[in-house]
């Protein structure tokens, strides 16, 4: 059986990190960087999410990987979940790809499998969840 739902989110902080053995002063060190996001998730999922996230290339080009943990309610019931995306810089980015981490939810995304790909529209950037069971 495969459940798709889409949950909404805003970002809400963005804080620079640092990648060991990655100098920022180093000029060719500003091909890759490092934040930890924050997001408060509105619909489909009411709560929160922090994420590392990693970016990369150029930017003309760029792309991006995330581990993502979501502490949000589904109902009014609590649990958490990871997820895993990237894509690349544009917002119509066929190739964006998002997983949910196997085993890592609790309470109502206890059994979440499946995928979770990040899509824009004229409201802004949200998951389209596909879950399977």
């Amino acid at each position: 059986m495969t459940t798709e739902f889409v949950a909404r989110f805003d970002v809400t902080a963005f804080e620079p990190s640092t990648i060991p053995g990655i100098s920022t002063d180093d000029p060719a060190g500003d091909w890759v960087g490092s934040i930890v996001m924050r997001k408060n998730y509105t619909e489909g999922i009411v709560g929160t999410g922090i994420l590392h996230f990693v970016s990369s290339g150029t930017e003309q080009s760029r792309g991006y990987l995330a581990a993502e943990r979501i502490s949000g309610a589904i109902d009014g019931v609590e649990g958490e979940v990871t997820v895993h995306h990237g894509g690349l810089n544009s917002t119509d980015d066929a190739t964006a790809f998002g997983y949910v981490v196997p085993g890592t939810g609790t309470g109502p995304f206890a059994d979440w499998a499946g995928s979770a790909r990040i899509v824009h529209d004229d409201r802004g950037p949200y998951f389209v969840f596909t879950l399977v069971s």
